[in-house]
């Protein structure tokens, strides 16, 4: 019987924390290195990459045929992408949509998607093949300009990077988060980028040039993106970006006004900010429409085919259009911030952020060492052929000799190297000639390739020895992109514009919000909802069993409603956001931050420029400024601290000159509201001095109109005492006790 093996000899001991982060960290540089950073040289990541070489094995080149999608998809990810088939096929799909790449390298047939988000067809059913712009980014690839490594399998080999000098980083961007960092490169035009790269050319032909990143955003304006719009960001703020490598960029959409009959007018908006979803944003806009925040808008219709046309109806004739416009910036996609962050691969092979200048340095670089590995590789094969072109002339001078030795002797090869001085390339060369290569017209065509091919060698050597024409060669070939893609093409020409933001000024939200009336009512439960109009105060409701009416009044939806609760803090409901009146409505709790155990104290509605008083249950309070209430989170603002088990009681609004205070202990006391100061939040000042027991309640009046409480028992009448003297005193003092029949609740209301 065979021992069991023994698993405890393979057991190493670690800390746990290092064996952690070691791992992470593996993991964390695979996903920089191989999914998330595109590559600097190329502007690639590793999936992109094999897809477009792989279409290039499959002779997927621009003028030829399509083939099947799943066909690239199935080579892909059996030779060179070990993922799953759907990442693949998306990332293809990507590189073939003109809205989402500024130029396509993939050239799609059947349905790639659509600008409103609907998703591509099975990769079954779509066909695809390389662009022009794909073709020129692998020009290169198979005279050495870059290095091959094993694929995953080790039985084929892939590029580690595109020769090209298409700057497709910059011309098409690149999207991708990694571990701890990310990169967002937005896309640029061609042209400009070549005149900006042809400039950096320049200075380095001539060290006496010194060129900047402000200096080559003269030749770069800045994004061109595939959907065009509007870039609205200060010039300073761009430059910062590009100097910085990271900012961000302000992009509206394109509109223009059409007249219609009768004066009245539509907003046609033909360009839409990049990367947002035209189905989306009309669902948004219909939404603001339907819930009554952009009143002045009246309808939205997408009338787009080929180009994009999505029609805006405001309102009246009388609304301006740029302020219909500004409201509608402010609250939809139809601006948007595209951030900038040049996180790439450099050439050091780590990731980093680079400002502009650096990175078309750093393509420029590249383009050298590939302009080099390219003339070498030529060299290599020049200095092949004219090995093999001198043994022809050899053999043409000694034509008899040559067929006698390949005649009579038995060693054919060592007889011609032997006699000619030969080298064993150049007696092969001649072994395999054709009998009627020997023609005089074959000797004369190959005395004016031989001397074509040295003239050739002769520049080639010039070129590598010369740092100046290669930099001459590199501006050639970027000429030559510049040509193919550049402004003056339709795929080229500049889809973005520059400008300033309008100077109207958004619509206020709450200006928006049309006007009704509305009953806010909320049940002791704390149930909330907002009937329409303005109901009568005998009018009766209906409440959950076991519930009733705590508070009702009459507001309008574009009040601000204060609710004031038992932990001191004020919340602000929008009168538009309360529930309707149908049914119970919903918990107050559902629409701010209230702990389950804490009570609505007060609902009022908000008056700008109003004071309000507030207090707590040990007879401390202040009168604050209702503007500094307003709280714009769900969580509220604290405005009384309270100690201990201290509760608040009472928030209302300040009316009147007299305050009435009455405590546990029955004691009532009267003073002058001008006692109380004006706080932000705090505890207050006391009210009256109790030995037990806290505050009752407390309320305001007008002195001459006098100090008004139920009678109480079964009728209805109401007592007013006018002669208030026996209680009034300074704030903070005990009190009497009250007028005979004051209420034995010790409340005024």
């Amino acid at each position: 019987m065979s021992s069991e093996p023994n698993f405890s000899e393979n057991i190493v001991e670690a800390p746990f924390s290092d064996a952690l982060s070691e791992r992470y960290l593996a993991y964390a540089l695979s996903t920089i290195m191989s999914r998330s950073l595109p590559d600097v040289r190329d502007g690639l990541k590793p999936v992109h990459r094999r897809l477009l070489y792989a279409m290039r094995l499959l002779k997927l080149d621009p003028k030829t045929g399509y083939k099947k999608c799943a066909r690239v998809v199935g080579d892909v990810i059996g030779k060179y992408h070990p993922h799953g088939d759907q990442s693949v096929y998306d990332a293809l799909v990507r590189l073939a949509q003109d809205f989402s790449v500024r130029f396509p390298l993939v050239d799609g047939q059947g349905n790639f998607g659509n600008i409103d988000g609907d998703n591509a067809a099975a990769m079954r059913y779509t066909e695809a093949r390389l662009t022009e712009v794909a073709a020129k980014l692998m020009e290169g690839l198979e005279e050495d300009a870059v290095d091959f490594r094993p694929t995953y399998d080790g039985e084929d080999a892939e590029p580690v990077v595109f020769p090209g000098a298409f700057p497709n980083l910059l011309a098409n961007g690149s999207t991708g988060i990694a571990v701890g960092m990310a990169t967002n490169i937005p896309p640029h035009n061609v042209g400009e980028l070549v005149d900006g790269m042809q400039r950096l050319i320049e200075a380095r032909r001539n060290p006496a040039i010194e060129i900047t990143t402000r200096d080559l955003l003269d030749s770069i304006q800045g994004p061109d993106f595939p959907t065009g719009g509007q870039v609205v960001e200060p010039r300073e703020n761009i430059i910062a970006a590009y100097e910085q490598g990271k900012g961000s960029f302000r992009l509206r959409a394109r509109w223009e006004k059409e007249e219609l009959p009768r004066g009245l007018y539509q907003i046609v908006v033909t360009e839409i900010p990049y990367q947002v979803q035209k189905s989306k944003l009309i669902e948004k806009i219909a939404d603001l429409i339907s819930d009554k925040k952009l009143p002045i808008l009246t309808d939205v219709r997408d009338e787009s085919a080929e180009d994009i046309r999505i029609v805006l109806e405001p309102k009246n004739r009388t609304i301006d259009e740029n302020m219909l416009m500004e409201s509608l910036f402010k609250l939809t996609e139809l601006e948007v911030r595209f951030s900038l962050n040049l996180n790439v691969i450099a050439l050091d092979n780590r990731p980093r952020v680079l400002s502009l200048k650096e990175t078309l340095d750093s393509f420029l670089e590249h383009q050298i060492e590939v302009l080099l590995r390219r003339n070498r590789f030529r060299l290599e094969k020049i200095e092949r052929r004219l090995e093999i072109l001198s043994g022809y002339l050899i053999a043409y001078l000694n034509l008899d000799e040559v067929i006698r030795i390949i005649r009579f002797e038995d060693d054919a090869k060592g007889g011609l190297m032997s006699t000619f001085k030969l080298t064993e390339v150049q007696a092969e060369a001649i072994l395999n000639m054709r009998l009627r290569a020997l023609h005089k017209l074959e000797e004369v065509e190959i005395r004016s390739e031989h001397a074509k091919l040295e003239e050739e060698r002769a520049g080639i050597l010039a070129l590598i020895e010369s740092s100046d024409l290669q930099w001459i060669a590199v501006g050639e070939k970027l000429t030559e992109v510049k040509e193919k893609f550049g402004q003056s093409t339709e795929l080229g020409k500049r889809r973005s514009t520059f400008g300033e933001a309008p100077i109207a000024e958004a619509v206020p939200l709450e200006a928006m919000i049309e006007k009704e009336p509305i009953t806010v009512v909320c049940s002791k439960r704390g149930w909330i909802r907002a009937l329409k109009g303005h109901t009568k105060p005998e009018e009766v409701l209906k409440y959950k069993d076991g519930d009733e009416e705590q508070f009702r009044f009459h507001a309008y939806t574009t009040d601000k409603i204060f609710l004031f609760a038992t932990n001191g803090k004020i919340y602000t409901i929008g009168g538009d956001k309360l529930p309707g009146g149908r049914g119970n409505g919903e918990p107050v709790r559902l629409m701010v931050d209230m702990d389950p155990n804490d009570e609505v104290v007060a609902l009022i509605p908000y008056v700008p420029g109003a004071k309000i008083f507030v207090a707590s249950s040990i007879g401390k309070g202040f009168v604050l400024e209702a503007d500094q209430a307003v709280a714009m989170k769900k969580g509220g603002k604290q405005i009384l601290n309270l100690p201990g088990d201290a509760v608040a009681t009472h928030c209302f609004t300040v009316v009147g000159d007299s305050v009435a205070v009455i405590g546990d202990n029955r004691k009532l006391l009267v003073f002058g509201v001008d006692e109380i100061p004006t706080m932000n939040r705090g505890q207050g000042v006391a009210l009256q001095r109790y030995k037990d027991g806290g505050m009752s309640d407390v309320m305001m009046f007008h002195r001459e109109e006098g100090l008004t409480w139920p009678m109480g028992g079964s009728s209805d009448r109401w007592r007013t005492e006018t002669e208030l003297a026996p209680w009034t005193g300074k704030r903070g003092n005990a009190g009497r006790l009250p007028p005979m029949g004051f209420p034995r609740n010790n409340k005024f209301r």
